[in-house]
């Protein structure tokens, strides 16, 4: 079965954090954010935080929209249940002061459910924390931003989604 639609980008986990947010959805959550340093992710329902355990290596982002829930993949290190709620029906993948790293247009707004895995994140900080043993002063900075592109190793987080139902209506 192949999926719906399905969007990939590379994104730079700034501050070790990459995010998942709906277009209108600016506000961060500060709590979020924070569990997300012992979940791996964690969201509010309009905002999702993927922490990694490096901030030098791009990671991978995947986002796949089915229409039915799937199963976790074998390759998956860890894994959590998810929700996120679209009422623009644009999800936005952020780098914190960097700023967006792509942009997905869903199949329709609503409210999607489903599991958020990941993989790569001990190799890539391996690689991160022995590459920073070795830069010295005659390193030069296009060598260390070489160094941080040729990483063998790939830090990827996936989302599979399946839409649940519409957004409730605004109650104004």
């Amino acid at each position: 079965m192949q999926p719906i639609a399905e969007y990939t980008t590379s994104a730079r986990p700034d501050r070790s954090v990459v995010e998942i947010y709906d277009a209108d959805a600016y506000l961060a959550d500060e709590a979020a954010m924070k569990a997300s340093r012992q979940q791996v992710v964690a969201g509010n329902g309009y905002h999702l935080y993927f922490h990694s355990l490096q901030s030098d290596i791009h990671v991978k982002v995947n986002i796949r929209i089915w229409s039915m829930p799937q199963k976790v993949p074998a390759q998956a290190e860890g894994f959590t249940p998810i929700h996120l709620e679209s009422e623009t029906g644009t999800l936005v993948i952020g780098q914190l002061t960097l700023g967006p790293a792509g942009e997905m247009e869903l199949p329709r707004a609503g409210v999607y459910e489903g599991t958020a895995w990941w993989r790569g994140r001990d190799a890539a900080l391996a690689y991160h924390d022995d590459l920073l043993r070795q830069i010295d002063d005659n390193w030069e900075i296009d060598q260390i931003t070489r160094a941080w592109r040729e990483c063998p190793f790939t830090e990827e987080y996936v989302l599979d989604l399946s839409f649940s139902r519409p957004c409730a209506p605004d109650e104004d």
